[in-house]
This record gives structure tokens, C-alpha cells and sequence, in this order.
């Protein structure tokens, strides 16, 4: 016998309901006639049930099993792509190393930092009171 989505979200929603009511715990189990319905009511996930080999083994029902081979084909396609080596936010996290060009400049500015801190300490050595060589030492004032 084929059970149908609309009779089977009816009786998901009568054991919900019952479950509640009498306080039991997560999962409500009722007999069919080829086996059980395991009701989820937290969730409301509906599984169908069947005893193979002393063992009650569950399925999940065909809405709920589309959307999981859904699911686990986009996550396939993506794992392939990883694997023959598109770019990822982990391969593009690598940095660079800078250029000649880029590591003159950086010297460049350095050089005149420490200048123009060796004037100050030098300048107040001395007990002079003048500015940081080449600039005034008075502000501009209106």
C-alpha cells in the first residue's frame, strides 16, 4: 500500500497533536499497515519505518529525501571544484611579496622618519629649543 503526502501530514499533524498532549518525549511512533510512522515533534519530520532483521530501520519520506539529495548534490559539485583547484578565499589568502620598487619606497620614507627623529634628539642634546630640522619653528599665526 502507497501512502500519499496529503493523508501523511494529516496524521503527522494528529500525532504532533497527541504527542503534546500526553507529554511524551521527541518521537512518536505509530503502526501502519507496512510499518511505522516516526513523527518528529520538534520538527514535524515524518520517517517511514519498517523491522528488518530484529531492527526498526527508517527512511525519510520522499519530500524530505529530494530535498537531502538536493542538498548533497550542490555540496558534491562544490567539493569538485575544490578539488581541481578553483580559487577559494583560502588559495587567494596567500600574500605576495613586495616589489624592489615597492620595498625602495618603503626605505625611502624610513630613512627620512629617522632623520628627522635623530634632529629632534639632537636638537634637545644641545638644550636648543629649535624644531625638527626644516621646519619653522614658529606656527603660522592669524
Amino acid at each position: 500500500m502507497r501512502i500519499s503526502a496529503l493523508p501523511l501530514t494529516f496524521v503527522a499533524v494528529l500525532l504532533a497533536g497527541s504527542a503534546h498532549a500526553e507529554g511524551e518525549g521527541r518521537y512518536r511512533m505509530e503502526k501502519t499497515e507496512t510499518g511505522f510512522i516516526r513523527l518528529d515533534t520538534t520538527s514535524g519530520d515524518v520517517s517511514l519505518c519498517r523491522e528488518q532483521e530484529g531492527q526498526i530501520v527508517c527512511r525519510m519520506a520522499a519530500d524530505e529525501r529530494a530535498a537531502f539529495e538536493k542538498e548533497l548534490d550542490l555540496l558534491t559539485r562544490r567539493v569538485e571544484a575544490l578539488e581541481k583547484g578553483g580559487t577559494t578565499a583560502l588559495t587567494d589568502a596567500k600574500p605576495s611579496l613586495p616589489t624592489d620598487e615597492e620595498i625602495d619606497r618603503t626605505m625611502s620614507v624610513m630613512e627620512k622618519m629617522m632623520q628627522r627623529f635623530m634632529g629632534i634628539v639632537k636638537n634637545l642634546e644641545e638644550g636648543g629649543e629649535d624644531a625638527a630640522p626644516g621646519k619653522d619653528t614658529d606656527p603660522q599665526k592669524t
